[in-house]
């Protein structure tokens, strides 16, 4: 960047800090060191083990992150529910840990406290309803721990939803649509908590569904645009126009293969292989083992920083500038383009959509600008419905059978 560049952007990231949807350095901490943040030192730096550290936060003017609390969609029902917890209890020990850098936050004022102190406002989203195990207390107690998006799915469909990336469910639940009545009714009491509607990872159908049911804004966050990108993770123009009158935002992820056509096609064809040598194309663990294989002797095409660029401006001409935003998916995904190569790299983006023309209003707005009004819009719901009615206590078998 030049040194105008370079001045522009970093008065935009003070004004407007990056907001990003989802981060899954609780994984990593999971899997690299059992939680034992000790061992895992973010303050001092982490370089080649994880995507995000504090320096490289700091660097990448990140202000909130929405921690995923992410566990497997195949963990059985109670063991999903533990997993998650132990995921909330990781973060919020990271914050405790280091509470120069982070802050906890559960609303929209506590971001932009923390924003005045110089912290990092750390929110919390569960990828997957599997991490309710169909249960509307489980639902509420995630909230009350301070989760404060669900993602309806995750790569598989669960009794209630159905994910844009499982084979069609054999006993048909969702043929009038992605979400069973009980779906509908998990969307309505999130409403009501002010827990937002993440349609990340749902079928096509299920996006509609949830949209059609909602009262209050959805987000997506982190995927990117399907009329760039022609995977099932990624959003149709439909559903982004259906954003305008929502009120949601679309983050948009910078995931290889969700971002770049001929890795798309490189995934599709690795699929056709996968299948022919007897792998479910349900079975994601087995698929990336057979993958990481393949790509020996059939090398996956790079990504690029045009690419993403190609869909965060697709995104705002379906949708509008008021309804796109910033989902990474670091330390969930790998093979990024150089200049997004970890948490530090946002200000590359930001200077070459500037140098496409994008005006300081509408950077602040993709930045953070965007989900910190959907974020007051959805409290605002929340606060009327629970005024208007009583927690829900419906059960999966008295409304789905």
């Amino acid at each position: 960047m030049t040194t105008e560049q370079t001045d522009r952007i970093a008065a935009l990231l003070r004004e407007h800090p990056v907001w990003d949807g989802h981060n899954d350095l609780p994984w990593e901490a999971r899997d690299q060191v059992a939680y034992d943040w000790s061992r895992l030192d973010v303050e001092a730096g982490t370089e080649g083990r994880t995507h995000t550290d504090v320096p490289r936060l700091r660097a990448g003017g990140v202000g909130a992150q929405f921690w995923s609390v992410y566990v497997p969609s195949n963990l059985p029902g109670s063991a999903a529910v533990t997993a998650t917890l132990e995921q909330v209890d990781a973060v919020r020990r990271m914050v405790a840990r280091w509470p120069e850098h982070f802050r906890l936050a559960l609303t929209a004022d506590d971001v932009v406290a923390a924003w005045a102190e110089g912290r990092i406002a750390s929110l919390m989203g569960a990828e997957g309803g599997q991490s309710i195990d169909s249960s509307m207390g489980a639902l509420r107690m995630l909230h009350e721990v301070g989760v404060r998006y669900m993602t309806l799915t995750h790569n598989h469909h669960n009794p209630w939803a159905e994910s844009a990336t499982d084979a069609p469910a054999a006993d048909g639940r969702f043929e009038r649509g992605g979400l069973t009545a009980f779906g509908r009714e998990v969307v309505r009491e999130m409403n009501r908590l002010g827990m937002l509607v993440d349609l990340s990872h749902v079928s096509a159908g299920t996006m509609r569904a949830a949209l059609d049911v909602s009262e209050a804004p959805v987000i997506f966050s982190h995927s990117s645009a399907r009329a760039v990108c022609d995977v099932p993770r990624n959003v149709p123009d439909d559903v982004l126009a259906r954003l305008a009158d929502n009120g949601g935002v679309c983050m948009v992820t910078f995931v290889p293969s969700f971002v770049t056509p001929a890795i798309g096609e490189w995934r599709a064809q690795t699929g056709e292989a996968a299948k022919a040598a007897g792998i479910a194309p349900n079975d994601h663990a087995e698929f990336d083992r057979f993958a990481t294989a393949w790509a020996e002797t059939h090398p996956k095409p790079p990504t690029t920083l045009d690419d993403v660029v190609a869909h965060v401006e697709h995104v705002r001409e379906v949708a509008g500038a008021a309804h796109v935003g910033l989902g990474g998916d670091y330390d969930g995904a790998g093979g990024f383009a150089d200049e997004l190569r970890d948490v530090s790299g946002y200000p590359s983006l930001l200077a070459a959509l500037a140098d496409r023309g994008w005006s300081d209003a509408d950077l602040g707005g993709l930045t953070s600008g965007n989900v910190l009004r959907t974020i007051r819009a959805a409290e605002d719901v929340a606060a009327r419905l629970q005024s208007e009615r009583e927690p829900s206590v419906a059960r999966l078998r008295d409304l789905d059978g």
